[in-house]
């Protein structure tokens, strides 16, 4: 069941909500971006994302996966303290809209258990394959 989240970054300057069902699951990734950036992501279509204050201290990354022409995702970060709220997509069928992938760590108010049951699908991105469930032996 769907719950509206409240997130933010560590310095507060960016806040959001989030309507999330993080029963239904969660991505890890392998890419480099996001084994890096230790990425653990729940989505939320576009209208069940809602930015509440901080967009002027957004800043994003774009890279362009080695397998696209270009980039796909906005790789958004706080230019204060840095942390990684979420990301911006584009339109994706399975969505029917843009989505934003939110930073589950950043959720201000989802309970230890809650983050603890979240079931994991883990994606193998660095090799472009997204619909094979992945060990989770590479994080």
């Amino acid at each position: 069941m769907k719950k509206t989240y409240r997130g933010s970054c560590h310095c507060g300057a960016v806040r959001f909500e989030a309507d999330l069902d993080l029963a239904k699951g969660t991505l890890r990734c392998n890419c480099s971006f996001c084994r890096k950036a230790r990425n653990w992501l729940a989505f939320a279509p576009g209208p069940d994302f809602r930015l509440l204050s901080g967009e002027d201290a957004l800043t994003d990354y774009r890279h362009t996966p080695p397998k696209l022409s270009e980039p796909f995702l906005h790789l958004t970060f706080c230019r204060t303290c840095g942390v990684r709220p979420f990301a911006r997509g584009g339109y994706l069928p399975q969505f029917g809209d843009s989505f934003h992938a939110v930073n589950v760590m950043c959720l201000d108010d989802a309970t230890h258990e809650e983050l603890a049951s979240a079931p994991i699908h883990w994606a193998d991105g660095a090799n472009d394959d997204w619909d094979h469930a992945q060990p989770h032996h590479y994080f």
